[in-house]
């Protein structure tokens, strides 16, 4: 089914965008040292942004990320981060959020598109070589100081990372929620903090299914040309 092929690709892009994020501020969902200062999860906060590409094809797209809830994973507390991503094509929101604990290691994802129930993706931790590779992401980054920089939200004192090669360059305040990130400048896109929120709610409400994919197979077979 198109639909269901496009929300499993929308997750994948999500899941993919968050390691981004914690490369890009020096966080390793896999042995992370100093997480607490990065990663600032906060019931109801989070922050907007604008992503702007590089190439200037369409326009500006935007992103938000709060914290929406908490539940246990086994002796830990959990807590429930949402994205928000509008699609540069159509406009309209998709939405995914995933359980994470304060190390910042995923448990679950729930993902909804647009006009779509929620949906249970299954979930498993990067391992072998694609774990060391990113780790060796991560190695690339290093701080270069503290700077204050100035976004539509206000301005901030950052602290600036710099990637060793390419062009790569994100600014990180513990002023943000949940991710600290205020500003980053990456090869294919810059993405600027445009507000900070309070009082968030969670945009998947309704009931939520578990992925099948036997039943999206069989959905497919239905839709052939006869």
């Amino acid at each position: 089914m198109k639909r269901t092929r496009i929300a499993l690709l929308a997750a994948t892009a999500c899941l993919a965008l968050t390691t981004t994020l914690a490369a890009q501020m020096n966080l390793n969902p896999f042995r992370k040292p100093n997480i607490t200062d990065i990663f600032h999860p906060l019931v109801g906060s989070g922050a907007t942004y604008e992503i702007q590409h590089t190439d200037n094809s369409g326009e500006p797209t935007q992103m938000e990320m709060v914290v929406v809830g908490t539940e246990m994973v086994g002796t830990q507390q959990g807590y429930w981060m949402e994205m928000g991503h509008t699609d540069r094509k159509t406009g309209q929101m998709s939405y995914i959020k995933m359980l994470v604990t304060p190390d910042f290691q995923p448990q679950r994802v729930i993902i909804q598109a647009p006009g779509k129930g929620a949906m249970e993706m299954p979930f498993n931790a990067m391992a072998g070589d694609r774990k060391n590779h990113a780790q060796e992401e991560l190695d690339k980054w290093h701080k270069v100081g503290m700077e204050p920089v100035t976004v539509p939200a206000g301005t901030f004192l950052c602290q600036h990372w710099k990637k060793d090669s390419g062009v790569g360059d994100v600014w990180a305040s513990d002023k943000v929620t949940p991710i600290s990130m205020v500003k980053s400048v990456q090869e294919h896109e810059t993405m600027t903090l445009q507000k900070t929120i309070s009082g968030a709610t969670d945009h998947i409400t309704g009931p939520v299914t578990k992925f099948d994919p036997q039943e999206m197979m069989r959905q497919r077979q239905r839709q052939k040309p006869q």
